[in-house]
């Protein structure tokens, strides 16, 4: 997909595989539900799903700009969470809304394994020039 590296990133970190990219922008990643994820009590964490749902948009976003000129940022990120999830794998569904010259707009649903829906999120990116 991109010539990148995910090691030692915070994907790695968190074990967020990318499941599939699609032509239209829509990313799918997986991430566990471990001890990586889970906040004290031993729920998933509303920041892990907040990093899932901020990095399956920014990568939806990033296959549809040129590499040769361009970059995608996170500018804002709003989530709520729905449901709680203990352990297992959840999935994130990023899904275009409005693709323009300077920003991108996605939404976002996590679901558990049950295809429950967990979280919801909007996230918009900024398209920038990559300055020599």
């Amino acid at each position: 997909m991109f010539n990148i590296s995910m090691k030692n990133t915070l994907m790695d970190s968190l074990g967020i595989v990318i499941k599939e990219v699609k032509e239209d922008g829509t990313c799918i990643a997986s991430m566990p539900v471990d001890e990586r994820t889970r906040q004290p009590f031993g729920f998933l964490h509303g920041g892990a799903s907040v990093a899932l749902a901020e990095t399956t948009a920014s990568i939806g976003a990033a296959s549809l700009i040129n590499h040769e000129t361009h970059l995608v940022f996170g500018q804002e990120i709003n989530a709520n969470h729905l449901r709680s999830v203990r352990d297992g794998i959840v999935t994130a569904t990023a899904s275009v809304l409005h693709k323009g010259n300077s920003t991108m707009v996605y939404e976002i649903k996590i679901e558990n394994e049950a295809n429950k829906l967990v979280c919801i999120s909007r996230c918009t990116l900024a398209v920038q020039a990559k300055r020599s």
